[in-house]
């Protein structure tokens, strides 16, 4: 099986509907009618031991009465009777499965531990399985209609993947009113087995989908949800609508499906750095399926509204502002022809009032002046049905138009019956229309949003800075001392300590453990003193107004130690009090108070946070999220996403804030959560900045053993780039061989080297015919996750520049035991053992992975390849399905 074995999911040959039956209200009933009425060119058979006939065909007892070759099994039957169903399917080479049968994992414990059966019977059998509790996928391509549902929706190019059978019945019925085609719909239900990522990895590579609508409630799997969609949304566009954003919905999903729903704040901040766009509500996820479906995209955000009347034009602009859109300045061009082709007293401006008398042509003269503009990247067309118009006249000259330029054209054709031929135009030909101005634009931020989240995917920042490194080793033994002490608080000394280590700027503290000590503290860092309770078991020291600011004299020093501790003790008589800690007061002239926060939210992992800091920070609902790892542009983002960014602009006499230095400081943060799993959450406040410095004066950071089973990077959603895996060695030659994970920088270089191989070794290595890599292959190949699959290639450095010599890699088969590898070296630098270092390498890092097996499949006429896996240690067997391709594996 391969990453892509759900394939028969959508293209089987042969059906087994267990539970089918003639009655109309049953599931089984259902889902064979569909597939007998539809035009689905495949086999289908009816298996149920109650029935001699069904829909007057043969119905079988099971699969041994049957005895013919099954794709997909579809299984209607009873919750208790399903795992039985699969080991038959095991027995037969059943690949494929769809559970439609509800009962598992939404009824509490018990349904939890059917569950647990029904998937260990999947991966027993080597089946992969849809569902439970699932209303099944449609493919109208193929003419299939497994589900269990009446409609088989028109074929297009847009695929709706849910966790709700409701929802893909009412997307399905909007879709054909709206003349919206569909490529495929998945009703992924509890999602056991069968998740977002494997069905994502499937559309990824599917011609007949251009764009992909999501709607999402619960995940089980972060980084293999996190893994697949970053993949799928850098070839086409992906919408995704979450359910479950409030306490009510939460309790709901969890007695639906049983997943798990995660926090809705970070869950938007996943998909801006997956780079696809999440919308509110249906409503909005229909409007993206019109925008996006049409496969026009937005190159910038500066759009022309055209009106024939202002107010409609006003509500567009206002909210336009609101979303963040740029009303485009018409050039000295545009303005030009407009004034010649519309009435003197046109608007002069954008929007561009045409009057309410405009006729079709000029609406067409306005369009046409528009879409020609360098300085306009999409056009937002209203008509209002005034006495003077006509509706469908005007909608056709909109639709040539649009034919003879790609930028996107949404329309507005306001009102009921007198537009409501004209808005049947627009579908015919796939024009998005709304019916109100403030939709259209909002459908017109989603292109801005896709544009705008495009930019967040194609970042691939590492983990480690090649300037000032962290001691990572250091920070460790802290925590770990902390740790075996029973402790999971860092004492201030011992967290600006780890800040410390991983060069974070800090405000130096030093402990007392008595008056005349804090006075010698105050003594050696010098006047004014922050003065600052010191106990292992208090998380905020506000609880016992445990910080006195601005101590300035000895007097003071002393006094502010006696009335910080006896305060503690006698607020918290609970918790251990080792003294105070004492700093220098950090000036307020020109700074800024800020807060950089770490949590882990509960599906996701590691989340970091900024904005405000002080005393009020949660009250002040002004924070951007960030998914590490981090790099310039991403923190870049993060910071000018807060209301507080504005205040670290230079005013009057006060200079502005050193966002270098701030920014730095984040990509720290983010690479302290890289490297220190045991990190369970942090908060540095305040951090203090002026236009010099940026120093994090308080610190509270809380700790705890990581999971014994937890890979490297296993807490994170999102993979780092793996510096570790880079390799120096000498070859044969004496040229330097550098072998190290392959980047999406390397895209060029990869397709350079591709169109330098052989016609032979290029048909060896893809056993295919091709010139070069496709931009899709191109994309899969060079942007990976470094979890599930792991791609390492081998330079030579020349003059400055790098050049490809060889390429390994592997991808995860599904059970996470096994990989399939693949490598292939160039033409002209054989013979020199490139393609045996690439494959050590390659091997250790499964190995590290935990797979236990690779392998491979090698063409009998690459005789060369053949003798490479040899001399590594694999086994070579004969291929029985195909005597052209011999089958190699190893125990890693």
């Amino acid at each position: 099986m391969h990453l892509s074995d759900v394939d028969q999911l959508f293209t089987p040959g042969a059906v087994a509907v267990f539970g089918a039956s003639d009655n109309a209200d049953s599931v089984g009933g259902q889902v064979f009618r569909n597939l007998l009425t539809g035009t689905f060119k495949g086999h289908t058979y009816a298996v149920n031991p109650k029935y001699a006939e069904v829909g007057g065909l043969p119905c079988y007892k099971d699969l041994s009465t049957l005895d013919k070759h099954i794709d997909l099994a579809l299984i209607a039957a009873p919750a208790n009777q399903v795992v039985g169903i699969l080991d038959q399917c095991g027995g037969y080479g059943v690949q494929v499965a769809v559970v439609y049968s509800a009962g598992f994992g939404e009824r509490g414990d018990l349904g939890a531990a059917m569950q647990d059966r029904l998937v260990e019977a999947a991966r027993r059998n080597r089946i992969r399985l849809l569902g439970p509790n699932c209303h099944g996928v449609i493919r109208p391509q193929h003419g299939l209609n497994a589900s269990a549902g009446h409609d088989m929706p028109r074929r297009g190019n847009v695929a709706l993947v849910a966790q709700s059978g409701a929802i893909c019945s009412a997307m399905i019925d909007w879709s054909e009113r709206r003349q919206l085609g569909l490529s495929a719909v998945v009703s992924m239900g509890a999602a056991a087995d069968v998740d977002f990522g494997d069905i994502l990895d499937f559309l990824a590579l599917d011609s007949h989908t251009q764009c992909i609508l999501l709607y999402v409630e619960g995940i089980r799997n972060a980084r293999r949800f996190m893994s697949g969609l970053r993949a799928v949304a850098r070839l086409k566009p992906v919408v995704v609508v979450k359910a479950g954003r409030h306490a009510a919905g939460t309790r709901a999903i969890r007695s639906h499906t049983g997943a798990f729903v995660g926090s809705e704040d970070v869950f938007r901040a996943v998909t801006e750095r997956a780079g696809v766009v999440q919308v509110a509500h249906l409503e909005e996820l229909f409007a993206a399926a019109q925008v996006f479906g049409t496969g026009r995209r937005l190159t910038g955000e500066r759009i022309v509204i055209i009106t024939n009347g202002g107010g409609p034009g006003v509500l567009a602009a206002d909210r336009a502002q609101d979303l963040g859109l740029t009303l485009a300045p018409l050039s000295e061009v545009t303005s030009q022809a407009l004034e010649k082709a519309l009435p003197g007293y046109w608007s002069n401006g954008n929007p561009v009032d045409i009057i309410g008398d405009a006729s079709p042509e000029r609406y067409r003269v306005a369009l046409d002046a528009c879409l020609a503009d360098h300085e306009v990247d999409g056009v937002l067309v209203i008509f209002a049905p005034l006495g003077f118009g006509e509706p469908t006249l005007t909608a056709e000259q909109v639709i040539e138009a649009m034919k003879k330029n790609k930028k996107p054209v949404i329309v507005s054709w306001m009102g009921g019956n007198r537009v409501a031929e004209a808005q049947a135009l627009f579908a015919e030909y796939h024009v998005p229309h709304f019916e109100s101005p403030e939709t259209a634009i909002e459908a017109f931020s989603f292109l801005a949003r896709h544009l705008r989240n495009q930019q967040l995917l194609m970042q691939s920042p590492g983990p480690l800075s090649h300037q000032e490194p962290p001691d990572v080793e250091g920070a460790r033994l802290i925590i770990e001392g902390v740790m075996s002490e029973g402790r999971k608080l860092l004492g201030i000394i011992e967290a600006k300590a780890v800040l410390a280590a991983f060069r974070i700027p800090t405000m130096q503290a030093v402990r007392a453990n008595s008056a005349n000590e804090a006075l010698m503290a105050a003594e050696a860092l010098g006047f004014p003193v922050v003065v600052k309770i010191n106990s292992p078991d208090l998380e905020n020291k506000s609880d016992v107004d445990g910080v006195v600011l601005n101590v300035g004299d000895a007097q003071s020093v002393r006094r502010s130690y006696t009335e910080i501790v006896e305060r503690a003790k006698r607020l918290r008589p609970d918790i251990r009090v080792d003294g105070v800690t004492v700093e220098r007061m950090v000036s307020k002239h020109a700074a800024r108070e800020l807060a950089i926060g770490v949590k882990r939210d509960s599906i996701f992992g590691p989340v970091i946070s900024f904005g405000p800091g002080g005393t009020d920070v949660d009250m002040l609902e002004d924070r951007a999220l960030g998914l590490p790892p981090l790099n310039a542009f991403i923190t870049q983002r993060m910071i000018e996403h807060t209301r507080v960014a504005r205040m670290m602009e230079a005013r009057q006499q006060i200079p502005s804030m050193n966002k270098v230095a701030l920014a730095r400081i984040l990509q720290r943060v983010s690479e302290m959560v890289c490297e220190l799993p045991e990190i369970l959450s942090m908060e540095i406040n305040p951090l203090i900045g002026n236009d010099k410095e940026v120093l994090a004066v308080d610190a509270r950071i809380q700790v705890n053993y990581r999971p014994p089973q937890q890979t490297t990077y296993g807490h994170m959603a999102i993979h780092p780039y793996p510096v570790s895996l880079l390799e120096r060695v000498q070859l044969p030659d004496g040229k330097d061989l550098v072998i190290r994970p392959i980047r999406p920088e390397d895209a060029d270089m990869t397709q350079e080297f591709v169109r330098g191989l052989s016609e032979q070794t290029k048909y060896f290595r893809f056993m295919q015919a091709i010139k070069e890599l496709t931009p899709e292959m191109l994309v899969r190949f060079t942007h990976i996750d470094y979890d599930r699959e792991m791609a390492l290639i081998g330079v030579i450095e020349h003059d400055g520049e790098e050049a490809a010599v060889g390429i390994s890699r592997y991808n995860s088969r599904p059970g996470g035991e096994a990989c399939e590898f693949a490598v292939v070296v160039s033409d002209t630098w054989r013979n020199l053992g490139i393609g045996a270092r690439l494959m050590r390498s390659l091997m250790a890092n499964a190995r590290r992975r935990g797979f236990r097996v690779m392998e491979g499949e090698v063409l009998t006429a690459n005789t060369r390849m053949l003798a490479l896996m040899k001399s590594l240690g694999f086994r070579i067997d004969a291929d029985l399905e195909d005597p052209a391709v011999k089958l190699v594996t190893k125990v890693l």
